[in-house]
């Protein structure tokens, strides 16, 4: 991570260098995170809670990465129906688009090229 310090003056520089060496003793001197983790459990422990009533994780030691929802996959998305098909390729009668989410290829192409998506209306 390269910092550019030529446009620094004296004073400036010193500051950075004690801000820097703060900084440094700060996590020098910090326990360790497994000494950390080991006094937690202790403590909550000790007032007889587990870690899994506190934060709702099964291991506070390796904490679960939580995934991202999948909008289309939670059971609150919104079902859409079926829709007939809205425009057609002229070069394949097959290849057709309802025009809900992302313009096929063919479609995208030829509007591209100059088409407007009108002309491709069934």
């Amino acid at each position: 991570m390269p910092i550019d310090l030529t446009g620094l003056s004296v004073k400036e520089l010193r500051s950075l260098i004690s801000t820097a060496e703060k900084q440094q003793t700060k996590i020098l001197t910090r326990p360790k995170a497994a000494a950390m983790r080991a006094k937690i459990n202790k403590y909550v422990k000790d007032h007889g809670y587990t870690i899994e009533e506190l934060y709702g994780v099964p291991n506070a030691a390796a904490p679960s990465k939580s995934k991202k929802t999948n909008v289309r996959n939670s059971p609150s998305a919104r079902k859409l129906g079926k829709v007939a098909p809205k425009y057609r390729n002229p070069a394949n009668p097959n290849e057709t688009w309802t025009g809900r989410g992302r313009q096929p290829k063919w479609m995208a192409a030829l509007v591209q090229a100059g088409k407007s998506p009108t002309d491709f209306l069934i």
